[in-house]
């Protein structure tokens, strides 16, 4: 399971980046409720039907930036406009993610102003209509092969977990990728060559061989091989 820190999110409100923040919350979307309950319900149970559905405010938080006239003043500017704007979230480039949504801002607020303390800045956005998660992939192997092995099942690009079985002491898989660094069990791999010998221990026992196919600000591509060694 891919696991990634949150440090290095960016929001951009109009296309430009807004400046000193600590936290940017992202959406959640629910869906309404509708009562269809009748007198012919069955066993008394209230009975419901799914409605439209909401995105839900998007907060940020951080320190004032009096210099981000891009970003946090503009941001007062279009709330006094009441103009409605594009937010993007974007997650750390290794995810390859971004949250696209329409919006118009409900709150912005600058200060409090302690004896010891930053100013702090914030803001709440109400999005309209449909938002967009969209995960950037990074491309799938074009070919793996293995030694004193056999791929159950038979190698395909879209899947991406296999069994093997192997009656030899060890083996090398060769991944090929259009694009990207791979890396098998953690050891970058030239595409269409070799890695260095996996040893597969004893007889019953079962050995994970990992290849991720990873490239520049997309999400990595997991293909994992579980092999069996036989007598």
């Amino acid at each position: 399971m891919a696991k990634t820190h949150a440090y290095g999110t960016t929001f951009t409100w109009n296309s430009q980046a807004v400046a000193g923040l600590t936290a940017i919350n992202g959406i959640e979307l629910t869906v309404a409720d509708i009562d269809v309950t009748t007198h012919q319900s069955s066993n008394a149970y209230t009975e419901f039907i799914p409605g439209l559905i909401t995105a839900g405010d998007v907060s940020l938080e951080g320190f004032f930036d009096y210099t981000d006239t891009a970003g946090q003043q503009a941001m007062l500017t279009d709330l006094n406009n009441r103009a409605s704007r594009t937010g993007v979230i974007t997650f750390p480039s290794a995810t390859g993610t971004t949250w696209t949504f329409t919006g118009y801002i409900t709150a912005l607020k600058i200060g409090d102003a302690p004896v010891d303390g930053a100013i702090p800045f914030s803001a709440t956005i109400k999005p309209t209509g449909k938002p967009t998660l969209a995960v950037a992939a990074s491309n799938n192997l074009s070919g793996l092969t293995i030694t004193t092995a056999t791929l159950y099942p038979a190698f395909d690009a879209a899947i991406y977990d296999y069994t093997g079985t192997s009656t030899g002491d060890s083996v090398t898989v060769t991944p090929s990728a259009s694009a990207g660094t791979i890396t098998v069990n953690g050891n970058t791999v030239v595409s269409g060559e070799a890695s260095s010998t996996i040893d597969i221990g004893s007889s019953g026992d079962m050995t994970t061989v990992t290849i991720i196919v990873a490239e520049t600000n997309k999400a990595p591509k997991t293909y994992t091989i579980r092999i069996a060694k036989t007598a």
